[in-house]
């Protein structure tokens, strides 16, 4: 996709702000090219520190025990830019907070699950793309490097998070895109647009969308050669979760769990912490 049809895709929605900012609005408005009162602007009526409520893990998730940056594993999409910073709800940033990710690819496909796509034929048991873990800096900062996620049935446009601590403080969550842009590089942009299925379900009509709350939808900006995607994740220390931690089951057929139901405003952790204390950590570490 060329530059101008980036712009030109960003020029057809109102960018949501909110997910707010990562780090200062000052620090954001240098990277970004944008003074620090446009920055402001852009974070008006934004759910800035609030505590972003857990929602399902979904039927996808499984630890790959991969600490990186880059979770694309060379598939074709938009490049884009993960940021997530974790804090609590005074804005204090927590840093060492473990963060994973994972998402379909650009043709609607999770990693390690046989029975996906439209015609339910495609297998990706044994692979790993557009999964990762990072640990949150000193700014309570992550980062990946990922391309925009498509879609698939009964589900708009999303990335799933989890935040841990250790067994029970861990908020699970999802980050949601605007309709009007996804539908553009759906309709336009290959891999994207390959699929003969037409898209099913908005943000409008997402019920997962719904439950995580406006906090849940991130600012999107145009780099150079990527979209940056940046949320503010606010979680709560003393919280324990609803949802819990499981392995998943990479491989074999899709698990039978609904993507459904409300959990509850969810934790992380408090402060910096040590890779080798953490509950669960990731192998090898």
């Amino acid at each position: 996709m060329t530059s101008m049809n980036r712009r030109d895709a960003l020029r057809a929605v109102a960018v949501t702000a909110s997910g707010g900012l990562l780090m200062s609005q000052q620090a954001f408005a240098q990277e970004a090219g944008a003074s620090a009162s446009q920055t402001a602007a852009l974070l008006q009526g934004a759910d800035v520190c609030a505590i972003v409520p857990e929602v399902t893990e979904g039927p996808y998730y499984f630890d790959p025990a991969m600490e990186r940056v880059n979770i694309t594993e060379g598939r074709p999409g938009i490049p884009t830019r993960i940021r997530l910073q974790v804090v609590d709800a005074g804005c204090a940033p927590m840093p060492g907070a473990r963060v994973d990710i994972w998402h379909c690819d650009a043709t609607g496909v999770y990693s390690g699950y046989a029975g996906q796509g439209d015609d339910g034929s495609i297998d990706t048991t044994g692979e790993a793309f557009m999964r990762g873990t990072q640990f949150a800096d000193d700014n309570g900062i992550a980062e990946f490097e990922t391309v925009y996620p498509s879609w698939y049935r009964g589900r708009t446009t999303h990335i799933h998070f989890k935040i841990f601590l250790d067994e029970t403080n861990i908020l699970t969550g999802q980050i949601f895109f605007p309709d009007a842009l996804s539908e553009y590089i759906y309709l336009n942009v290959a891999p994207y647009n390959d699929r003969a299925s037409a898209r099913d379900t908005l943000n409008s009509n997402d019920s997962i969308a719904a439950q995580s709350t406006r906090t849940a939808f991130a600012l999107i900006k145009e780099l150079d050669e990527e979209y940056l995607v940046a949320m503010i994740v606010g979680v709560d220390p003393a919280a324990q979760s609803a949802v819990g931690f499981s392995m998943g089951a990479p491989g074999g057929d899709r698990p039978e769990q609904p993507e459904g139901g409300a959990g509850s405003q969810m934790g992380g952790p408090s402060g910096s912490a040590d890779r080798a204390t953490m509950t669960p950590p990731v192998k090898g570490l």
